[in-house]
């Protein structure tokens, strides 16, 4: 019910942030995460505790479209990756805390409660910690109050650079001017630029959940003992160290993304993801023919392992860095919105599968699936997503003008220009 409605909130999601700002969507999100959390706290019986995970849904949902795009809308583009693959170490930091926060709690009294309780507490954070920031200055300028954004950009830029900016959003308040005014779902399909542009977007989060990561975090206890190591404890101490290792990742990525590029970063990040599910695969495979060898379990906590440290540092935060800056502006929230609910829609179709097809196939066979899986995301990577590294919003929007019309893709160029102004 959870992913139902993080799918719901993603959807909805990116209306509310076009419509009311990035900061009022991502105050409301924390609201209604919060709400949830104590509803399932204090939940008398079944039902109640059903609907309130449904509204801690609907927050992470509404949070996931809102919070890349705010951070990325305030960043200048030479470290706008590294601030958006932050917000995903929060959230891989968050996976490893909640797993330290459940173990100790499973000896209190109402065990379960305190657990589902407590996590209203960072909602509760960052809710008060949002209040004190401004809106996002592109939003401002382009939606509500030109003044108000001026004076959120002499914040993040230089005189010399804020003034480019400026005359950038001025040149967008105008081509904006001269498009429709809002923009519904079945538009974003109705432009060849928007089509690829979320074609590339939608399929990076697609494939960041069907290549397999939530399974291994949602059951990386289950899948551990499947492995041969039957004691519950040494399961959930090898699932922490998993967990640590997906947030030291993360960390990687943030370091490297706008250094190495999204695209060089995210095709590393799968040939390892590929190694590593093969390496899983033919673990239990060999485990399956032979039970009395240790080694496989091993073997396959190995892969495991090495899945993780490939997959962290490039599949967790480029798919959420490349959405956050490939749609002009009149369509970020709208696409932003619909890339995430796939990425819900996709991670709800594994978590829903994994067990079943373990059962039906073989644990190995699943992973060998995840593999082939991987093999598609590579070529895709290669074939419909460019390179955005150091580009300014409008760079980007040119990149698929000329991509969707035939007169080449110029992202080379214009990456030279981007290098330049940067340095």
């Amino acid at each position: 019910m959870a992913l139902v409605g993080a799918m719901i909130g993603a959807a909805a999601g990116g209306w509310i942030s076009d419509v009311y700002g990035r900061k009022k969507a991502t105050l409301s999100a924390d609201v209604v995460f919060t709400l949830g959390s104590l509803m399932m706290a204090a939940a008398p019986g079944p039902y109640l505790l059903i609907f309130g995970r449904l509204l801690v849904g609907l927050g992470v949902g509404v949070a996931s479209v809102t919070a890349p795009v705010y951070i990325a809308e305030a960043a200048p583009s030479e470290i706008r990756g590294g601030l958006v693959a932050t917000n995903v170490l929060m959230i891989t930091g968050g996976q490893f805390l909640s797993y330290l926060i459940n173990l100790a709690f499973t000896e209190v009294p109402g065990t379960w409660r305190w657990m589902l309780g407590v996590s209203a507490l960072p909602a509760i954070i960052q809710f008060s910690l949002m209040v004190f920031l401004p809106e996002s200055p592109r939003w401002l300028y382009l939606k509500k109050d030109k003044a108000e954004a001026i004076v959120v950009l002499s914040k993040i830029y230089d005189p010399f650079r804020l003034e480019e900016e400026i005359d950038r959003l001025a040149v967008t308040l105008e081509e904006e001017r001269q498009r429709k005014q809002s923009v519904r779902f079945w538009d974003v399909f109705k432009s060849k630029e928007i089509r690829l542009a979320f074609l590339a977007g939608g399929g990076l989060q697609a494939f960041q959940q069907l290549t397999g990561c939530n399974t291994v975090m949602y059951y990386g206890p289950t899948i551990v003992q499947m492995a041969g190591f039957r004691s519950n404890q040494l399961a959930l101490l090898l699932s922490l160290i998993v967990a640590a290792l997906n947030a030291l990742g993360t960390i990687v990525g943030i370091y490297v993304i706008d250094r190495f590029g999204r695209k060089k970063l995210v095709l590393t990040s799968l040939s390892g993801v590929i190694m590593s599910l093969i390496l899983i695969s033919a673990s239990f495979m060999l485990r399956s023919s032979d039970h009395t060898n240790g080694l496989y379990g091993w073997l396959a906590i190995l892969g495991l392992a090495l899945y993780i440290a490939f997959f962290s540092p490039g599949m967790g935060p480029v798919p959420w860095a490349v959405n956050s800056e490939i749609y002009p502006e009149i369509y970020r929230g709208t696409c932003g919105g619909m890339a995430a609910t796939v990425n819900w829609v996709s991670n709800l179709l594994v978590a829903q599968t994994f067990l079943s097809l373990a059962s039906a196939l073989g644990v190995g066979s699943t992973f060998l699936v995840f593999a082939v899986v991987a093999v598609i995301a590579f070529i895709f990577v290669i074939v419909f997503v460019p390179e955005t590294k150091g580009l300014s919003f409008e760079e980007v929007e040119r990149i698929w003008k000329r991509k969707a019309w035939g007169r080449g893709d110029s992202s080379e160029a214009l990456l030279a220009g981007g290098d330049n102004a940067t340095a």
